[in-house]
């Protein structure tokens, strides 16, 4: 069997992973690390491990369900460990994989991106609705 280039293996991903295409696991994955939850945990497991416990008063505004079935599709996808230890009571720690810690210079990025440019966005939110309420008015006379 011949060996690949690293180029060669990129390209065959790219052809056997499209995540334009409904189906494909590459769109899938995309949904999950997109979901509002899922990025809030992967940061708020960033600097350690927590329990369960921690990361619902770290991540304000999760309610317990969300928090296990985030937790629950990280742990699926292989980005975030579970580790349960025997003591008395049962002690339940998450932390990050290598895999799930090779997404936090992304979830940096975009967080950076977002508050450098709230600004503009605010604007365009401004600007946005005083046009729909002028287009209603006009609508209305």
């Amino acid at each position: 069997m011949a060996t690949q280039t690293a180029a060669a293996r990129r390209a065959e991903a790219r052809r056997k992973y499209n995540a334009y295409v409904a189906e494909c696991p590459t769109r899938q994955l995309l949904d999950t690390i997109s979901d509002k939850w899922v990025s809030l945990t992967i940061a708020a497991l960033a600097a350690s491990p927590r329990r369960y416990g921690e990361l619902g008063r770290a991540i304000a505004g999760v309610t317990q369900k969300m928090l296990t079935q985030t937790l629950r599709a990280l742990e699926r996808d292989g980005l975030v460990a579970r580790t349960v230890t025997a003591d008395v009571p049962v002690q339940v720690e998450y932390r990050l994989t290598p895999l799930g810690a090779s997404l936090l210079p992304l979830m940096e990025a975009l967080t950076d991106w977002a508050e450098s440019h709230m600004d503009e966005v605010l604007q365009a939110r401004r600007e946005h609705a005083t046009a729909a309420e002028a287009a209603a008015a006009d609508a209305l006379a």
